[in-house]
């Protein structure tokens, strides 16, 4: 079910967003902690607050298995913050969150895609309250009477008093309850912040003191001196209040009382408040100059800090169709045939002014529309360091240039491709501890990550300082498989490499948990081809591997020179055209198989008739009276022929319908500003064929 399809509630959008967005924050600030093997202070109170935050808010949205989960881990770091000289196992620690971290992304998956949340987290959740007995439990103490986590004796203790006897189950009653919370257990206001939370599904007109808890820290010690009260109203029984009451932490005494009326200081609350609410309903009824009123400011000021808003991506989609439907309007105004050769001078002017703001809007869709590529490079992180656990091997990983931006649509194609380039750097490309001392490299593998923007494009590299790629080894599989077409001699490098690409081509002799089934590059492959890019591998045997990765910057508006072949028209991609150039019948040459090719500077390219490769009717056959255009595409090169140029522009790049997706060569559509569609070519599928 793709994201556009699914239907959620804006309460359960915003829960999404925002604990996958505390969850790869999360593991970004775990994988710094275990380079550094230590955790900082503001690490420790940074992951204390993001799982309390998890804790809350899956709670509220009746997500158990994951509040649990969360609970439990703020737990473990509530002990580390508050003891600074408790000793645990770094390594063992980092491993117990990224369990949790890994079992929260599986419920978030399956939350996203409108499925039940049942994952089952108590056996973790158990091994984690188990750690935690561990740490708090001091060598002298373990010693001479080790304390069992899920000894009743270790729970909480505290006391309800009976003030007067339970109403009957469907009045309203009315309860006050004071709580004083476990000496030098931190964050009261907070701690009573989720007594208050608790309480909401089962209660009415809750008050409570100190009133601030959520907005000023000092409440805390008003808590700590006077405990913390609460009176609401609710229809069941004392016994759920009791139980909602008992889900509290480090409570020391609780005494709870059925009133017939709310205590002075809580009445003084409800006064105040509903004095408040009288105030801001006279606030609506003010014009805009009376907002400067004092008794408003404070809405003002509200409203000015919201500067910053989400938007769900298909609205952006749309938008850009949009404007790519006002790029294609303004060019079928100003380039109409029937005012071509007309002095207009008025009118010229304002098509120019009419450009201008096109371009402005184009320029402002298109940016709110790039993301940097950090998320999806620092998701790479943990590959990393789960790989070279698993594989015993020693690696760093360094990223360059995370602040490049690409197109939302195109972030989405990415994530797969790296993964897979990643895993075979580490499973492929790095030697052992052993090999590298031997080849007297450092015992640390470097793999780096790096984005650039070149020109319309922006380049992915992924490079590694490990063995490097075998000629002989692939051409041996390719040999095997029946690829090649060539004689050996006449291949380069990068044509050799590129047989990685293929389906099922692999030369790893044992096929292991990450690789050797020979799919990996093939996903790569597709997913880059699908977003108009193309992949150039280099490699030094002995000395590593770069796989360059060129991806346009959008997926929805290219630059394209517009060719006719024929009666149609077609448009090639500027950034896969190298050049172009007349040339005569006498520079053509041919192959031992007949095929058409042109020697130039001193290398020899393969020439494509366009007419022939569409069946397309044209006078033009002659080589010198057509043009030849150079292009490039997945280290290849070719000389395509055409009838004419007919010039470059800017086209809205339009989805094929089903049945012309089969034609192989063929990307998309655009329309003209005459009003004529013309052709996307796709440079790779072309060069393919030959």
């Amino acid at each position: 079910m793709s994201e556009k399809n699914i239907s959620r509630e804006p309460m359960l959008e915003m829960f999404i967003f925002e604990t996958n967005q505390l969850i790869e924050q999360l593991e970004e600030i775990i994988i710094a902690c275990e380079k550094h093997k230590r955790f900082a202070e503001e690490d420790i109170n940074e992951i204390f607050r993001i799982m309390h935050t998890i804790k809350g808010s899956s709670a509220m949205m009746m997500f158990n298995n994951i509040s649990a989960l969360a609970h439990s881990l703020e737990d473990l770091f509530f002990t580390i913050r508050e003891n600074k000289e408790v000793s645990f196992e770094f390594g063992k620690l980092c491993d117990l969150i990224f369990s949790g971290i890994d079992f929260v992304k599986g419920e978030m998956n399956k939350i996203e895609n409108l499925q039940e949340s049942d994952g089952v987290s108590d056996s973790l959740v158990s091994i984690i309250k188990a750690y935690l007995g561990e740490m708090n439990c001091n060598e002298k103490a373990c010693k001479e009477a080790p304390i069992p986590i899920n000894d009743e004796a270790a729970k909480q203790m505290y006391y309800i008093s009976s003030y007067k006897s339970p109403s009957p189950k469907g009045e309203d009653s009315k309860y006050c309850v004071r709580i004083f919370f476990e000496e030098d257990c931190q964050m009261e206001n907070v701690r009573a912040y989720m007594v208050f939370h608790n309480l909401k599904d089962i209660a009415t007109e809750i008050s409570y003191s100190p009133e601030d808890i959520t907005d000023n820290n000092e409440s805390s010690d008003i808590i700590r001196k006077d405990g913390f009260l609460i009176c609401f109203e609710t229809d069941k029984p004392r016994a759920v209040v009791e139980e909602v009451l008992n889900q509290a932490a480090f409570v020391r005494t609780m005494e709870l009382s059925l009133v017939e009326d709310y205590p002075k200081e809580i009445k003084d609350i409800i006064e105040a408040r509903d004095n408040l609410l009288s105030g801001d309903e006279k606030c609506e009824s003010l014009s805009e100059m009376d907002l400067v009123d004092k008794e408003c400011e404070h809405i003002a000021k509200i409203a000015k800090q919201q500067n910053i808003i989400s938007v769900n991506v298909s609205k952006l989609d749309m938008l850009m169709d949009l404007v790519g439907e006002i790029v294609i309007s303004e060019a079928m105004v100003t380039r109409n045939p029937e005012i071509e050769g007309l002095q207009l001078e008025g009118f010229n002017k304002a098509a120019r002014q009419l450009r201008k703001l096109t371009n402005e809007l184009q320029d402002i869709v298109m940016s709110i529309r790039m993301v940097p590529v950090s998320m999806t490079f620092q998701k790479m992180n943990r590959i990393v360091r789960d790989m070279s656990k698993k594989l015993n091997k020693e690696v760093e990983l360094e990223i360059i240039g995370e602040e490049t931006e690409v197109d939302k649509n195109i972030i989405d194609h990415l994530s797969d491709p790296l993964m897979h380039l990643i895993r075979n750097a580490v499973d492929h490309g790095l030697e052992s501890a052993e090999e590298r001392q031997r080849a007297n490299k450092p015992e640390v593998g470097k793999i780096t990550l790096e984005a650039r923007n070149a020109g319309g494009d922006v380049w992915i590299i992924v490079k590694d300082d490990g063995k490097g790629l075998s000629r002989e080894k692939i051409l041996i599989k390719a040999r095997e498989n029946g690829l090649l077409t060539r004689n050996e001699s006449e291949l380069s490098d990068k044509e050799v490499f590129s047989y990685i690409l293929l389906p099922g081509f692999s030369t790893k002799e044992k096929v292991t948990e990450f690789s050797g089934r020979g799919v990996g590059m093939d996903v790569v492959k597709k997913n880059i081809d699908s977003i108009g890019g193309n992949i150039v591998i280099e490699s030094n045997p002995g000395e590593g591997t770069a796989i360059v990765i060129k991806i346009p910057l959008t997926l929805a508006i290219i630059d394209g020179m517009e060719i006719a072949v024929g009666k149609t028209k077609y448009t090639i991609p500027t950034t896969s055209i190298r050049e172009s150039f007349k040339a005569s019948e006498k520079d053509i040459i041919a192959d031992s198989d007949g095929n058409e090719m042109i020697m130039i500077r001193g290398q020899c390219y393969p020439i494509l008739r366009i007419h022939r490769a569409f069946n397309i009717k044209t006078s033009v056959s002659s080589i010198g009276d057509g043009i030849l255009i150079m292009v490039e595409g997945d280290g290849k090169s070719a000389c395509l022929f055409a009838d004419s140029l007919l010039g470059e522009q800017q086209v809205v790049v339009k989805a094929l319908p089903n049945y012309i997706k089969k034609i192989k060569g063929i990307a998309g559509c655009t329309i003209l500003g005459d009003g004529s569609i013309s052709l996307i070519i796709d440079v790779n599928s072309i060069l393919e064929k030959l």
